[in-house]
C-alpha cells in the first residue's frame, strides 16, 4: 500500500511539473544570446508583457512595460535573468548579453 502512495505522489509530482512548463510555453524572447541591444518578446497574444531583468546579484537592472520590443542596449555584457509577465502567465529565462 505504501508503495502505492509513493507512485501516486511521484505522478502528481511530475504532472505538476508539466503544468508548470506549460503555463509560460507561449511566452519567450529571442535572439539569446543578443548582441545588437534589442531582444523581441514572443507570445500568442498582443497584451502589453511586464518585463523584468535581474543581474546574476538579484538587483533588478530593468523594468519596462513592452508588447513586443525591448531595448537593452543600456546593459553591459553578461548573464542576466528575464522574467515575462503577460496576464497571468509569467516565464522565467536566462538572458546572455555579447
Amino acid at each position: 500500500m505504501a508503495k502505492n502512495y509513493f507512485y501516486i505522489a511521484l505522478f502528481t509530482f511530475f504532472a505538476s511539473l508539466g503544468a508548470l512548463a506549460q503555463e509560460g510555453k507561449d511566452l519567450g524572447f529571442y535572439p539569446n544570446p543578443v548582441s545588437t541591444g534589442k531582444i523581441f518578446i514572443t507570445s500568442k497574444t498582443s497584451m502589453d508583457k511586464d518585463v523584468t531583468i535581474f543581474n546574476v546579484l538579484g538587483r533588478q537592472v530593468l523594468q519596462q512595460t513592452v508588447s513586443k520590443e525591448l531595448n537593452i542596449a543600456s546593459l553591459s555584457p553578461g548573464v542576466y535573468i528575464v522574467k515575462i509577465r503577460e496576464g497571468e502567465a509569467t516565464v522565467t529565462r536566462k538572458l546572455i548579453i555579447k
